[in-house]
């Protein structure tokens, strides 16, 4: 696969056209980032880290029935992937008050909800990616009713099996946040990544942040923790 021209740069990835107009390259990127790009720093290894993290999921949820944009990884920093729609999104599912979800309700983080909480947020940084609800998202013409509800079948299915997964290694999935985007036919799949960027992850045993609060909250070097998540993905796989 041929790697051409540069046709988007976010905070943490790169992606690249290719010879195959259906497909993309992403290259992820040595950056961390927190508080809608406030705070930014190099970390090497990082890339490599969350591009591993994220293909073995995607491979593992492919088994498991759910369609993604992902076709394979190619190198330990890049991976090659469908070229789709995305939908302006972020989907956040919840199992355990923690960060934004325990200031704004006053919930204490760590409890326990009774049932994962589904929350949209619309991505667009200039207005610092807001909360909104289901009619915001038909007002602003993002996705249709019946587009919304796929999308929230999408995530409940895919909380299940990544609480699987994670429990597997004796980690708590407390929440995540994945996008979407929409093939041809109209056919939604899930995209971007999932990796300790985009999920707030606890050791079962010491309640460890396993995911980039260690960066947010300067709570230490954000390589081992994700070193480690690797690790224990790859002893799963093994």
């Amino acid at each position: 696969m041929e790697k051409r021209s540069l046709a988007y740069e976010g905070k943490a990835k790169k992606l690249y056209e290719t010879d195959d107009e259906s497909v993309f390259l992403v290259e992820y990127l040595d950056q961390a980032t927190a508080l809608n790009g406030a705070k930014k720093d190099a970390v090497k290894g990082k890339g490599q880290m969350n591009n591993q993290i994220t293909s073995q999921i995607f491979e593992k949820l492919t088994v498991k029935g759910i369609q993604s944009h992902f076709i394979e990884k190619i190198s330990k920093n890049e991976q090659l992937v469908k070229r789709v729609e995305m939908i302006p999104l972020e989907i956040v599912v919840r199992n355990v008050a923690a960060g934004s979800f325990s200031k704004r309700l006053d919930i204490t983080e760590g409890t326990d909800l009774p049932f994962p909480i589904t929350e949209f947020y619309y991505k667009e940084d200039r207005l610092d990616d807001p909360f909104i609800n289901d009619d915001h998202v038909a007002f602003l013409q993002v996705a249709t009713k019946e587009e919304v509800q796929k999308i929230k079948e999408l995530a409940l299915q895919v909380n299940h099996l990544l609480q699987e997964l994670f429990l597997s290694i004796d980690i708590r999935l407390i929440d995540f946040k994945i996008e979407v985007g929409r093939t041809e036919d109209g056919t939604i799949l899930l995209a971007d990544e999932i990796s300790p960027d985009t999920c707030r992850l606890w050791d079962v045993n010491t309640n460890d942040h396993l995911d980039k609060d260690v960066y947010r909250r300067d709570l230490g070097d954000l390589i081992p923790v994700y070193e480690e998540v690797l690790q224990r993905l790859e002893e799963k796989g093994a």
